[in-house]
């Protein structure tokens, strides 16, 4: 074959390959490629279900879990998982409360507790499940779940703890730093203008004084007899009965039982086989959620989070400054 003939070759290949190309372009342009490229590459959290025992799928068991401190600090990202994202795991209990194939519940608890706000916001929507869907909840404990941690697994209709299980922590805390008396050693004046008289109190700045204790305990005492409340209603006990073991004192998995806020010595996997046994879901699918950012992290293989996330030492001072932006009142035993 000539020069001429190779370059005739030559030019009908390039001809036609700039055909395929263009019209690749022109059916790029008339599907909704790009919005599919960008559910790919989304990062707004989704919930998705993952199976862990196939079964009947009309009637499934829920696996929930709240490991980690309870607190609201924002959602997860691609680049940045949370210990524990409250936003997401109420919108796991919203899924189950309208989801009529979800049969039962079994919740896996691992937390010292957290805010009483968030607190609240599991357990009321645990009751509402309850309520509107007549459907059984069990708790699994693991190595703790006290204060916040039992509050939000009082509702339950059975509760299983391990015996080294930590639990109870029954009470409210508030803590603040006080850096007077160390300002004054090094010279710092600290220069406030206020709009009333306690204003600055529990800012750390100065000593609280007697009247500001006995506001803030007043708020303690409030909430303490909500938690109190919860756990009467939720245990079935009285509240002489609560009040014997809600002064702020941990209990291990029998002591627990001694006490009448748990009811059986078991894990995880002797709980679900429980909540099998006592309902006929022996066929019943098991289930779990787990979050997702579109397609973007199934494409890596790999959560981004462990490639370019913060380091364990970034990771520590987010959490320190995240639970120590001021004073607020906790359900929390042991991380204040």
């Amino acid at each position: 074959m000539n020069t001429k003939r190779w370059l005739a070759l030559g030019a009908a290949v390039v001809l036609l390959v700039g055909s395929i190309g263009l019209n690749t372009v022109i059916s790029i342009f008339k599907t909704d490629f790009f919005s599919s490229f960008n559910d790919v590459m989304s990062t707004e959290q989704t919930v998705v279900e993952t199976v862990i025992e196939p079964g009947d799928y009309g009637e499934r068991i829920a696996l929930l879990s709240v490991d980690g401190t309870i607190q609201d600090v924002g959602t997860s990202s691609p680049w940045t998982t949370l210990e524990y994202d409250h936003q997401n795991f109420l919108s796991q209990l919203e899924n189950i409360l309208y989801d009529e194939s979800v049969k039962a519940v079994v919740l896996y608890v691992n937390s010292p507790g957290g805010g009483v706000i968030e607190s609240a916001d599991i357990h009321e929507k645990l009751v509402e499940i309850k309520e509107q869907r007549n459907i059984p909840i069990y708790v699994s404990m693991g190595s703790y779940a006290a204060s916040g941690g039992y509050y939000i697994s009082a509702p339950a209709d059975k509760i299983f703890a391990h015996s080294e299980t930590i639990t109870g922590s029954i009470g409210v805390i508030m803590q603040s730093y006080n850096f007077s008396e160390l300002a004054n050693k090094l010279g710092i004046e600290f220069e406030t203008i206020k709009s009333g008289e306690h204003k600055d109190m529990f800012g750390g700045t100065r000593p609280t004084t007697e009247e500001e204790k006995a506001m803030v305990q007043e708020m303690i005492n409030e909430s303490y007899e909500a938690f109190v409340d919860v756990i009467e209603q939720g245990r079935g006990m009285s509240e002489a009965d609560v009040k014997k073991v809600a002064d702020g004192r941990i209990l291990g998995g029998s002591q627990a039982i001694e006490a009448g806020l748990v009811d059986e010595i078991g894990g995880l996997e002797d709980t679900i086989a429980a909540i099998r046994a006592d309902y006929g879901l022996e066929n019943a699918e098991l289930f779990e959620y787990e979050s997702s950012f579109g397609d973007l992290t199934s494409l890596l293989g790999v959560k981004i989070s462990s490639l370019f996330g913060p380091s364990p030492e970034e990771q520590f001072l987010t959490k320190f400054m995240t639970s120590n932006g001021g004073p607020r009142m906790m359900y929390l035993y042991g991380e204040y």
